[in-house]
């Protein structure tokens, strides 16, 4: 992947989409590894409630993400995140 920003702000607000072309939502935020100086993740919050239980934010990983340009476009992301449920009290 060859991603040419002159800055990592730059990603920024834009639309995240997935293999299928499946809006996601917007990057709010990006997840650094500051030991290591790198970008670790974006940060995608008002998502999509068809990927998304809730339209929680979600921490995409940078692995997850195949290319950059005017979108950004992922090679994984799993069919439905959902949130964990308290365990129902007998």
């Amino acid at each position: 992947m060859s991603l040419m920003l002159e800055e990592a702000s730059e990603l920024i607000g834009l639309q995240v989409y997935t293999s299928n072309g499946i809006f996601l939502g917007n990057v709010n935020n990006l997840v650094i590894d500051l030991e290591n100086k790198r970008v670790d993740g974006l940060f995608v919050s008002e998502t999509n409630p068809l990927l998304v239980e809730e339209s929680k934010a979600v921490n995409v990983p940078f692995r997850w993400i195949m290319s950059v340009g005017d979108i950004i476009l992922l090679k994984y992301f799993p069919k439905r995140v959902t949130t964990k449920k308290a365990a129902a009290k007998i």
